[in-house]
């Protein structure tokens, strides 16, 4: 996986981790107040994907929680203004107490909130809670708080996800899916699942990034067109350039001889030499 895929992968378990606690301490928010990114809302009308909701808003409307847009930056200015505060106060309470690993700074962070929700907390004019009670099983918070997404299986109960090929296990579940669609799950633990109608179902992966060998093919019949495909295309891919040093770019040989100063040895040969 890219650097980049990998910060996004860690940030958004980070994330989910941190929503997954929340509804279980306090339950479920009557609305999310949020800004108009892109992880909030589809920015595209007439997108066809993801029935028109994104991944967070799709978890939202499995919680029964009403997500509003603010239409402008100054309508959350008291959270921004909260969240550039912690971002200074905390970084220099935690360099003060001489914390720079994580699990410090997570067992710190307990005390450092009571202290700072004495000094600036206010009283809010209702002080109501509008949480309510969980409408799913807790057990069933990580099949909604999770990455899902629709796939095509074709006729060899194959298809594509994340650069891999998935291949079904062929039995009386599987053998009626071809031409249709399955979930896919892939939650915050690493796990991964493939599901038609709440039903998990048994299956391979195979790395398309892995180079494809005969031995593979052999070994999965049913996955041998596709493999042979993969491998053709491996084949015929051009190679890679080669990368040169800016010296070989220059024509520059080594002579054999080693760099820096010349050894005690050949400088006495040379002040000798220079007497007679």
């Amino acid at each position: 996986m890219r650097s980049g895929s990998t910060r996004l992968a860690t940030q958004l378990k980070s994330e989910t981790l941190r929503h997954y606690r929340y509804l279980l301490n306090h339950g479920r928010p009557v609305a999310f107040y949020s800004d108009k990114h892109t992880v909030f809302r589809v920015a595209k009308e007439d997108t066809k994907a993801g029935a028109g909701m994104t991944q967070f808003g799709r978890a939202l409307n499995e919680l029964n929680v009403e997500i509003l847009c603010a239409n402008s930056s100054q309508a959350k200015g008291r959270v921004e203004r909260a969240n550039r505060t912690l971002q200074d106060r905390l970084v220099k309470e935690l360099r003060l107490a001489g914390i720079s690993d994580m699990e410090a700074g997570n067992a710190y962070l307990q005390g450092f909130r009571e202290r700072y929700n004495t000094q600036f907390a206010k009283a809010p004019a209702k002080p109501d809670n509008l949480h309510r009670a969980l409408n799913v099983e807790p057990d069933r918070l990580a099949d909604v708080l999770c990455w899902r997404e629709n796939r095509y299986v074709g006729k060899q109960l194959t298809f594509s996800y994340d650069r891999k090929r998935i291949m079904l296990e062929e039995n009386e579940v599987t053998r009626g899916l071809v031409g249709k669609y399955v979930d896919t799950y892939a939650f915050i633990d690493g796990r991964f699942e493939v599901r038609s109608k709440g039903r998990s179902l048994p299956y391979k992966i195979f790395d398309m990034d892995q180079r494809v060998t005969h031995a593979a093919i052999t070994e999965n019949k049913r996955l041998g067109a596709v493999l042979e495909h993969i491998k053709e295309m491996q084949d015929a891919a051009p190679p890679k350039p080669e990368v040169r040093t800016n010296s070989e770019k220059m024509g520059y040989k080594p002579s054999g001889k080693r760099q820096g100063q010349p050894s005690i040895t050949r400088t006495k040969k040379k002040i000798v030499h220079a007497a007679e």
